[in-house]
């Protein structure tokens, strides 16, 4: 009779200890494997080459910052609810959709498309004239701070570049870049996350995926936002121009 059962291929544990992915936990992990490493191991299945590890390093770094702005959320609700850093780090989390953060898995799907495409103008084009019939902002091009270029993209290429991983994702990365300055007739800013995108295909990490990669980094930046609201609150002072910055225009009750 064959067995049915789900199985996992990542985790076990005994009164002997934990394997993960075949590993020992303590004997073979702890303390013998960087977090970076790990990650990468944990989730794709294999130990990372140094090239690898270094690549992923570069994007945990990029998007471990996002201002006050991108953790308002985090400190908001941990003014509400101190006793829950959890719920805090998970308000901050949720920022990461497919307007911020989230675009990684957006752009990988169309390098993706490029690579695989018989004409990879061609199908840069097609892509491109799709986002603009809608009045869709193209995922990964654009920034409201930084122009004609975000200074993280050609730094992320370039570690790329020298741990000599550059390939088919990168190429397919201008190859989208060209085709969108010849549509809009300007140049139009590669930002972070299409390099980001760009260098996470380059060392295997699934378009799907992406986003995750985007949470994990954000999460030591959030945290360290939260830490900053405990020691100097600024919440409370945000809310208070918020409220008088925005007019009540409704129906006033009568006298």
């Amino acid at each position: 009779m064959q067995n049915n059962k789900p199985v996992t291929l990542i985790s076990t544990f005994d009164e002997k200890g934990s394997t993960i992915r075949g590993k020992d936990l303590v004997r073979d992990l702890i303390g013998e494997i960087s977090f970076t490493n790990m990650i990468y191991f944990y989730i794709l299945g294999t130990v990372p080459t140094p090239s690898q590890a270094r690549i992923l390093d570069a994007v945990l770094v990029t998007l471990m910052d996002h201002g006050m702005a991108g953790a308002f959320a985090a400190r908001l609700v941990y003014r509400t609810a101190p006793d829950s850093i959890q719920g805090a780090v998970a308000a901050g989390m949720l920022n990461m959709g497919s307007q911020f953060g989230g675009v990684m898995e957006q752009v990988g799907r169309h390098l993706e498309e490029i690579m695989a495409a018989d004409d990879g103008d061609a199908k840069a084009r097609e892509i491109v004239l799709a986002y603009r019939s809608t009045k869709q902002p193209l995922p990964g091009f654009g920034h409201n701070k930084f122009s004609p270029e975000d200074p993280r993209t050609p730094k992320l290429l370039a570690v790329a570049e020298a741990e000599g991983v550059a390939g088919q994702h990168i190429a397919a990365l201008r190859t989208l870049s060209k085709a969108v300055d010849s549509v809009l007739g300007k140049h139009l800013t590669v930002n972070a996350t299409a390099g980001m995108a760009a260098v996470l295909g380059e060392i295997g990490v699934p378009w799907k995926i992406m986003r995750g990669f985007a949470l994990i980094s954000r999460a030591p930046g959030i945290v360290g936002q939260i830490f900053e609201e405990m020691l100097r609150p600024s919440v409370g002072y945000v809310t208070r121009l918020a409220q008088e910055a925005v007019e009540y225009a409704g129906e006033k009750p009568a006298p």
